[in-house]
């Protein structure tokens, strides 16, 4: 009597293989291992009891996704309950790869699921010698199977990410980060390289994107004239700035340079310029996108610490799952080991620090508003993960509350209850949702319109055809009727 059945999940369907001599191949593990890349071992230690091809591809994506989820599909469970035996004195036990969807069929079947051990080994075995254990499966037909199936599993997992909003904000935030360095450092370079020719410009000017405005626009300063003031006012937006660049420009200590010099400068302080705009963009891009997918972590703690966040977490559905003391520390992950490591202060804060809430609290009030903050953080992230219709209502209700416990720390003035103030937000957020799916269906409403609209004028236009058309049969048709009489008329005439 065979005890132990392996489930076995393929490209090409499910299989169910019998063990035999199931204790013997328990107390024998390396034997095992050795028989298992023999064929001919192999095929005594097991025998197939049953295969349950996929009826198309598609039925083949539904059974896989089921299988990577830990969920017992409807044609698995019809499967196991046909093939597995029923009845008898011992249980059959089943082993299966994974344990997830072995806690699965417990669940669904109560069936005594193994996992590990031997079964890992018996299944090694079978995915070797798969397409020679099941009859009429070759081995290219085995590999085509499986490379599709791939295909279509890991294009189904890009479709259908939660996360790909996300992604967006992670890159963006990332690109940002790099801008900063970038821009910063390129400055420093012109600065370096143009103050040779102009080094009483540094001092005037302290701003980098506005230094390379500068250094473009006025080139050779033996070359600035009253004519300029104007264009150097606008981008200083300062009269006395301005003046001051003049008249410092005629009494210049710095050396001559060449045209060609001139020409190299100003065409990297383009570049420059060119990226501080493109960072800007970006920026703006950031705001957008946070305000469609976390507008209220977005509300509460301002859009570049909330898409760091995000970015640190992996995800906003990884960051909805953090407990708010892991949100307070996050970013300060060294500096926590470290004072774990040393038996030191742990870190009260790490990327919500950047937030202005912090930097306004007094230094005695700076780890009670961080926990604070870290709390409502929480809270904004969760609602925007879990919300369907986003709005910013509750991150602007957790902002004032923050608002409130700073000036209580200052002043002494009582916040509000967190009940009330829920309360309302729930109230305006109801309202809010409302208005957006109203004009979301105006919007539905007036694109059916459209579409109607085409659909009714392509079809006159096709009918106004069709009669053009017919016309014009009508009319070849007269015209070679009228010539068939006429031949036949002097053909007559000729007899």
């Amino acid at each position: 009597f065979v005890l132990l059945h392996v489930l076995f999940e393929h490209a090409a369907g499910y299989a169910l293989f019998a063990v035999k001599e199931v204790e013997d191949i328990g107390m024998l593990l390396p034997q095992v291992e050795q028989s298992v890349l023999n064929l001919g071992k192999f095929t005594s230690v097991i025998k197939l009891s049953a295969f349950f091809p996929f009826k198309s591809a598609q039925g083949a994506l539904e059974n896989i996704n089921a299988v990577s989820e830990g969920v017992v599909h409807a044609d698995l469970k019809l499967f196991l309950e046909t093939n597995l035996p029923s009845g008898g004195k011992k249980k059959a036990m089943l082993g299966v790869s994974d344990a997830k969807l072995g806690a699965a069929l417990q669940e669904e079947l109560n069936l005594s699921i193994q996992t590990g051990g031997v079964v890992a080994e018996v299944i090694r075995g079978v995915r070797l010698h798969f397409h020679s254990l099941v009859k009429g499966l070759t081995a290219q037909a085995a590999s085509k199977a499986q490379l599709g199936l791939g295909h279509s599993y890991s294009r189904a997992k890009v479709k259908f990410n939660v996360n790909r909003a996300d992604n967006m904000i992670i890159q963006s935030i990332a690109l940002l980060d790099q801008l900063d360095k970038d821009i910063n450092t390129f400055s420093m370079r012109v600065r370096e390289w143009y103050g040779y020719h102009f080094p009483e410009l540094i001092k005037i000017v302290n701003d980098n994107s506005t230094y390379c405005k500068m250094a473009k626009l006025i080139g050779n300063r033996k070359e600035l004239t009253e004519e300029m003031l104007e264009a150097i006012e606008e981008i200083t937006m300062d009269s006395g700035k301005a003046q001051a660049i003049l008249d410092a420009s005629r009494s210049s200590m710095g050396m001559d340079i060449s045209p060609i010099d001139l020409i190299n400068i100003e065409s990297f302080s383009s570049r420059v310029v060119s990226l501080t705009e493109y960072r800007q963009g970006l920026q703006e891009y950031l705001r957008s996108k946070m305000g469609q997918v976390a507008p209220n972590l977005a509300a509460l703690i301002g859009e570049v610490v909330g898409a760091r966040l995000i970015s640190h977490a992996g995800s906003l559905t990884n960051l909805a799952k953090y407990p708010a003391s892991t949100v307070q520390i996050l970013g300060a992950e060294k500096a926590l080991f470290r004072a774990l490591k040393t038996r030191g202060n742990t870190p009260k804060y790490g990327l919500i620090f950047h937030s202005t809430f912090i930097g306004r609290a007094a230094a005695k009030n700076k780890g009670r508003i961080s926990r604070y903050l870290a709390n409502k953080c929480t809270i904004a992230s969760r609602i925007d993960c879990f919300s369907e219709v986003p709005t910013s209502v509750f991150g602007d209700k957790l902002r004032d509350q923050v608002e409130e416990r700073l000036a209580f720390y200052e002043t002494g003035d009582a916040p509000r209850k967190n009940l009330d103030v829920m309360k309302e937000a729930v109230v305006q957020a109801g309202e809010v949702a409302a208005e957006i799916k109203r004009k979301l269906e105006k919007k539905e409403k007036k694109k059916k319109k459209r579409e109607k609209r085409k659909l009714e004028a392509l079809s006159t236009a096709e009918g106004d055809d069709e009669e053009e058309a017919n016309g014009e049969a009508e009319v070849q048709m007269s015209n070679t009727s009228s010539v068939v009489f006429s031949t036949g008329g002097s053909t007559w005439g000729g007899l």
